[in-house]
């Protein structure tokens, strides 16, 4: 390839990148005529390029950069439009459905419970009698692909029978469920689950109506999906042969793919010490599989020379070594990071076969490009970018030599081998600095966090877990006494990972820094790693200091701000001056496992540099308002509490320091006010119910009012208005009891007078919060109604609010405008 040649083609690259990274930025997608037009548009310039091919100047190269981005941004349209155009009713959300299909992949078993990918075949109401023909789920608006949980239930008193063990990938079932529409929670700096389940073609997610469970049938046993069912039963052979259920996990994880089986203990373990890569199926495992196999493969083809003679042993180990990596993402289970990093390697064998030794920067160009084609909605994920760069750093050839002279030298005699050692070791220490000092500043970008003693982990933990328990655990599936082995040696590290955890300052943990710093940060990692004078790796250290130590923007004193967390059904709530913060309330529990504190509250203190919170108010014991207070409090081990709680609640256990919340309570920081207007002295729960003594808070400056209510009720309202009706008024109103029937009376109303009224309640509550009559009530009055399931947290200071969803609105999210007169079986064929 000629030098003009290599121009225009990076032109053609990074215009088609910059296409599809524009149209993943995009509110809403555009009309399908106007995404054919641009195809066409960008067809008819390439024909124009091409017939002027002959001059390649400055023009040209930024015609066909722009060629190649209308071409980039047309193609993700359409398939975007492919995609939501199979997505679920919302005629058909909240109705009882019978389904008819196959379980697809591995279930998910938690607690009793079950979560499974569920491929439908066939629907009708489940209302029908049993002689109505089912129809086609595109027919009545049910997506082909939706994501069911199926818990036990109560009937007539009496505690339902749990989810059938033996529930199979392959196996057809009918089940009654209800389906809702995709749907998730968004906070500050917070997972995008609406992106995870449209990457992953989901168009629903629903239960499993456990009340009806006379209806649900196994039509028959496991037909097809013949590589999932291998795969489940691996994993079940591994739990019963490990008999350490932690050592367990990670193996089935590493041989199946099935990360959900590593304790939620042991994740935070490996992302302190900076391993989690290494204990799930991703870029790194796959592209040192492929590499092992192929220097196996090229050993042994040496051996046999009329195998040679038919096909050179490195044509052969290359493209063996690619089908050996298939087939391990695909027994892995063939998820999205497996996938990327088997187009990158599939992508660098043609280019090597091709015989022309093009520039790395420009082979990493058309690797990027062809796993943006794939799936274009890979650029926005984190995990592709560290994989990416990772993956790039072995292609760049330290950790290839680092294998291939560990499998491939035959040394003879003490001074060869310790030659061969040396240049091991050292091959192998150069890419770990590499990898350690190049990711750390992404790992900042993406996480907000990196750990401290990752370099020392990874030394002894990569060549571990990649030669050692990986490749045991992989031959185990035919020799299960390996599994014994692997388990072994997989305790002995964790063991040691456990020492290094322990260690002051293991992690180091930032709030979310600006795009100036992000890109300083970058870049700084770019030299650090490049071969430059070591006066230019200096300025490295300057350039992460910003993205290391990031400045944290605050309320100017005598102001506050107020961030009303996206939690589902519950409430959590941030007040933040300019020195201090407080937290009312934690959030509701999920599962036994995961709740508000660990999943939304923690992660959002920290993206906000919160290190230490000054204050936390319980209002009172229920569940959706305290449930996440242990994980909070782990976190945030040495808060002052004030709450409501009962003397002998559980979560006095986890306080430093405790005081009940007390009408007439004050307090000052930063020029802002503080009081607690309820519960009087004498009111305590129990006799009264939870409700009765939650604990009211209001914020006030001279220029602007916040009421944090609870679940106050009817008889709270009328009594704080006889009694302190002049301290009611605020701007800002946290809706008593989530917009409950039972309060909110017009009494109240008139003594608040609110601006702004936030109801913090789930998406399709099961409790109908909030009542159709009470925000009917607030819209009568002309109060600006925020409603967290369609705004998303919602941040408030100095009287103007935002919605995150309005921040970070995507085409894919819940509410954004759905392709129109689109076509299914297009969509399908497209798809």
């Amino acid at each position: 390839m000629t030098k003009k040649q290599g121009w225009g083609l990076a032109w053609a690259l990074v215009g088609y990148g910059t296409g599809t990274v524009g149209q993943l930025h995009q509110a809403a997608l555009w009309p399908l005529w106007l995404d054919g037009a641009a195809i066409a548009l960008a067809g008819l310039g390439a024909a124009v390029l091409w017939c002027g091919r002959a001059c390649r100047s400055r023009l040209w190269c930024l015609g066909v950069a722009l060629t190649a981005a209308l071409l980039g941004f047309g193609l993700t349209e359409l398939r975007a439009h492919a995609r939501l155009a199979d997505r679920l009713d919302p005629a058909q959300e909240g109705v009882d459905l019978e389904l008819v299909g196959r379980v697809a992949g591995l279930p998910l078993w938690r607690e009793g419970s079950v979560r499974f990918a569920f491929e439908v075949q066939a629907v009708r109401p489940a209302w029908a009698p049993d002689g109505q023909a089912a129809r086609r789920p595109e027919e009545v608006g049910v997506p082909q692909r939706v994501l069911l949980t199926w818990r036990g239930g109560l009937r007539e008193g009496q505690l339902q029978q749990r989810p059938p063990q033996d529930l199979t990938a392959g196996q057809r079932w009918q089940l009654v469920v209800r389906l809702r529409q995709v749907h998730g929670s968004f906070n500050p700096h917070g997972f995008d689950a609406e992106l995870w389940l449209f990457e992953n073609g989901f168009g629903a997610t629903g239960y499993v109506r456990a009340l009806r469970s006379a209806r649900h049938r196994k039509l028959d046993e496991a037909d097809g999906h013949l590589v999932d069912r291998w795969r489940q039963a691996v994993a079940e052979r591994i739990v019963e042969r490990v008999t350490d259920p932690r050592q367990a996990g990670v193996l089935t994880a590493l041989v199946v793919g099935e990360q959900s089986a590593i304790d939620e203990a042991d994740w935070d373990l490996f992302r302190i010490t900076g391993v989690a890569h290494l204990m799930a199926i991703s870029g790194l495992h796959v592209t040192m599989f492929a590499w092992l196999a192929a220097a196996v493969l090229r050993r042994l083809w040496r051996g046999h020379p009329a195998w040679m003679l038919a096909v050179p042993a490195p044509v052969a180990a290359r493209w063996g070594g690619l089908v050996l990596a298939v087939a391990y993402a695909v027994f892995s289970g063939w998820g999205v990071p497996a996938q990327r990093t088997v187009w990158m390697l599939a992508t660098a064998t043609v280019l090597a076969q091709l015989g022309r030794h093009w520039p790395w920067g420009l082979m990493l160009l058309v690797v990027a490009t062809v796993v943006a084609v794939v799936d274009p909605w890979a650029l926005l994920q984190p995990g592709f970018w560290l994989s990416f760069v990772a993956v790039a750093l072995l292609l760049a050839g330290s950790e290839r030599e680092w294998v291939q002279a560990t499998l491939e030298t035959d040394p003879g005699g003490a001074a060869r081998w310790r030659g061969w050692l040396r240049r091991s070791v050292g091959a192998g220490l150069r890419t770990q600095a590499i990898a350690t000092v190049g990711l750390a500043p992404l790992t900042l970008v993406c996480f907000q966090q990196v750990s401290v003693v990752g370099f020392l982990a990874n030394l002894v933990a990569v060549p571990v877990v990649t030669l050692g328990v990986t490749p045991l655990a992989l031959l185990g599936v035919a020799w299960a006494a390996l599994w014994d082995v692997a388990a072994a040696i997989l305790g002995g590290l964790m063991g040691g990972l456990a020492w290094l955890a322990a260690w002051p300052l293991a992690q180091w943990a930032t709030a979310a820094a600006p795009a100036w710093a992000m890109a300083a940060g970058l870049t700084g990692g770019v030299l650090a790693v490049l071969p430059l004078p070591p006066a230019l790796r200096l300025l490295a250290l300057a350039l992460w200091l910003p993205l290391c130590w990031p400045t944290v923007s605050r309320p100017v004193p005598g102001q506050f701000e107020l961030i009303a967390l996206d939690v589902g059904q519950g409430t959590a709530v941030l007040v933040r001056t300019a020195h201090h913060t407080l937290v009312y309330d934690t959030g509701p529990v999920y599962s036994d496992d995961d709740d508000a504190g660990q999943r939304v509250l923690v992660p959002v203190l920290q993206s906000l540099g919160e290190r230490r919170v000054d204050r936390l108010v319980l209002s009172h014991r229920d569940a959706d308002h305290v449930g996440g207070a242990r994980a909070f409090l782990a976190a945030y081990p040495d808060t002052p509490v004030m709450s409501s709680l009962e003397p002998d609640h559980e979560l006095h256990r986890w306080m430093v320091s405790h005081t009940p919340c007390t009408a007439g309570q004050a307090w000052r920081w930063d020029g802002v006010d503080f009081e607690i207007l309820h519960p009087a002295p004498q009111d305590r729960a129990p006799p009264l119910k939870p409700n009765q003594v939650s604990c009211v808070l209001k914020v006030s400056t001279p220029q602007h009012r916040a009421l944090l209510t609870g679940d106050i009720e009817r008889r709270e309202e009328v009594r704080l208005v006889q009694t302190q009706a002049e301290r009611l008024a605020a701007d800002w109103l946290l809706v008593p009891h989530h917009g409950s029937r039972t309060s909110s009376t017009d009494d109240f109303l008139q003594a608040v007078q609110p601006r702004v009224a936030v109801f913090q309640a789930a998406y399709r509550s099961r409790f109908g919060h909030p009542a159709a009559s009470v925000w009917a009530r607030y819209g009568e009055r002309g109060i600006e109604r925020i409603a967290t399931p369609t705004c998303g947290a919602y941040r408030w200071m100095a009287g103007r609010g935002q919605c995150e969803r309005d921040l970070r609105r995507r085409y894919w999210h819940h509410g954004a405008p759905r392709p129109q007169g689109l076509d299914l079986a297009w969509a399908r064929n497209l798809l």
